[in-house]
């Protein structure tokens, strides 16, 4: 009978949805995590620290000051260095995001369980991109310690750098987790890298925004790294622009699409 119940799928509109207890999920990841290896947790933190001592600070010594799409001129450390710092929040939620909420829900058929019990399909997708935002904060908080050691803040409102790539990894975390939920192979999975790794070069992340063509720009300009690594640059060289406020709603966006998309989706494989 009870198996019966549980199986049955869920009616109550918000209620069949939301249990409000999204921190239980993040729990589950803490206790998971105490068990994985912390060689891997760590590899995604070094990744653009040593994109910014071999090209920040070496090819930095050759190439000089460099312009910023705002027209101010900085050295060439300190303008790859906030976009580093928004693609380190980047991997580490996006490894969580994808990678992880894979296997859970394709082998190892965690959600199952959970949606089996009281917690709602919002509850469970607000725990996976919670957890996913401390590794995101993990990665960006230790690059922002060396960034601040090597003297690449140049502002007071550098502080301010650290909730906009929590907002960048959000933004990341739940939109991967929604496509993630569409995917049923590893072979799927190198989908993900073949978008990541063309936004890493071409986001303003190495060069300006300007050396490319006009048409090239506004593709660009559609990518969502390229809004973080602006309002991170804009925030840690302490030129502010009104643009900047568009960056913050296109994260805004991106986490409503990929919250309401991964709800949808983990409401129709295991509940409907």
């Amino acid at each position: 009978m009870t198996a019966s119940v549980d199986a049955a799928p869920r009616r109550g509109g918000v209620r069949a949805l939301w249990a409000g207890n999204p921190h239980a999920v993040v729990q589950r990841g803490f206790l998971a995590a105490r068990s994985s290896s912390w060689i891997v947790v760590l590899s995604g933190f070094f990744e653009p620290v040593f994109y910014l001592a071999s090209m920040g600070i070496g090819l930095g010594a050759l190439i000089g000051d460099v312009q910023t799409s705002s027209g101010a001129e900085v050295s060439y450390a300190a303008f790859i260095a906030p976009a580093l710092l928004a693609v380190s929040a980047m991997n580490g939620a996006i490894y969580d995001s994808t990678w992880n909420v894979f296997f859970k829900l394709n082998y190892g058929k965690l959600y199952e369980g959970m949606l089996a019990t009281s917690l709602g399909p919002l509850d469970v997708a607000l725990g996976e991109i919670l957890f996913a935002l401390l590794r995101g904060l993990l990665y960006a908080t230790g690059f922002m310690i060396i960034m601040q050691a090597l003297g690449l803040n140049l502002a007071w409102t550098a502080v301010l750098a650290l909730p906009a790539v929590l907002l960048v990894a959000f933004g990341f975390a739940s939109l991967g987790m929604a496509v993630t939920s569409y995917m049923k192979t590893f072979q799927h999975m190198d989908w993900i890298n073949f978008v990541l790794l063309p936004m890493f070069l071409f986001s303003s992340t190495l060069y300006p925004i300007t050396i490319y063509p006009e048409a090239v720009r506004h593709i660009i300009m559609a990518f969502p790294l390229w809004h973080g690594v602006e309002l991170v640059r804009g925030l840690t060289t302490g030129i502010l622009t009104p643009a900047m406020l568009w960056h913050v709603l296109y994260y805004v966006m991106m986490i409503v699409v990929g919250l309401v998309f991964t709800t949808t989706r983990l409401r129709a494989l295991f509940l409907d």
